[in-house]
């Protein structure tokens, strides 16, 4: 018994032995090979004339070429790349265009552009460029935000937003009014009086002193009084008590009705009354 039990196993004869059409086969019982006339399947049957071979073998050649083209294609087409489709909308950005949108400043300070400003130079900016709606000491003049103090006014029932009482990192600062302002021609200021005019705010909150530089090198130095003010969403479990699986959609109420009337409160003016309040 082979170990594949009584299923006869069949050896293909090279093809270039075809024509004599012999296999092998091993016998059930394991005790020899015997030689028998099994024609191969993958063995063109020849005719008289020797025809049915040359066609047979052309055959098999045709399929197997049009395989392997079959094949090849699809592999050619995911090497060679799309081309550019251009639907007449707009035009490709520029690197100095993306280098315009690409000024965000991370807490660290990295991206900060290249310059420095003082506080000095920043009161003498100030002054001409944001006092006008902020206020002389950023305590906001009519209805524009104030820029300095209210610090401990954040959990009262009127807190005050500045840059001292709120923001937690310089960079917030910097990155807003390097965007936004001054209000109308926002993105005007260049690097020195952006550095110098941020310098000027943190002292306005009593942040930095009066002789403080800021720039890339000293960014570091700059410590937000709010810095610990903000924390992950923590509603998941401080409100989880408020939350259901399960929300009521529809009837959630009982229905509305009165319960008592104004005649029966004796609140109703009456006709009398009513001509007496006109006259």
């Amino acid at each position: 018994m082979s170990k594949w039990g009584d299923v006869p196993l069949l050896a293909a004869a090279p093809f270039h032995l075809s024509q004599r059409e012999r296999s092998t086969r091993v016998s059930a019982s394991g005790e020899g090979l015997q030689t028998s006339r099994v024609r191969n399947p993958l063995t063109p049957t020849l005719s008289p004339t020797g025809r049915g071979s040359r066609q047979s073998f052309w055959r098999v050649i045709t399929f197997a070429l049009a395989a392997l083209v079959a094949l090849a294609v699809p592999a050619l087409a995911q090497d060679k790349k799309e081309p550019i489709r251009n639907y007449g909308v707009g035009t490709a950005a520029t690197a100095e265009q993306i280098a315009g949108w690409d000024i965000d400043i991370r807490p660290d300070g990295t991206g900060a552009p290249p310059g420095k400003g003082s506080v000095k130079a920043g009161e003498a900016l100030y002054m001409e460029r944001c006092a006008a709606c902020h206020g002389e000491f950023g305590e906001s003049a009519g209805r524009w935000p104030p820029l300095a103090q209210g610090k401990g006014t954040l959990a009262s029932n009127d807190p005050v937003k500045t840059v001292g009482s709120y923001y937690a990192h310089l960079s917030s600062v910097f990155d807003y009014v390097r965007r936004a302002m001054p209000f109308g021609d926002s993105q005007s200021l260049k690097n020195d009086e952006l550095y110098a005019v941020v310098a000027y705010l943190l002292y306005l909150n009593d942040i930095v002193d009066d002789k403080f530089v800021l720039s890339k090198e000293t960014w570091a130095q700059v410590k937000m009084p709010n810095a610990g003010g903000f924390y992950d969403d923590d509603r998941e479990t401080t409100e989880k008590a408020f939350w259901t699986p399960h929300p009521c959609m529809t009837d959630c109420r009982p229905p509305a009705g009165i319960t008592s009337r104004a005649r029966a409160l004796d609140v109703t003016p009456d006709d009398k009354a009513g001509k007496r309040g006109v006259e």
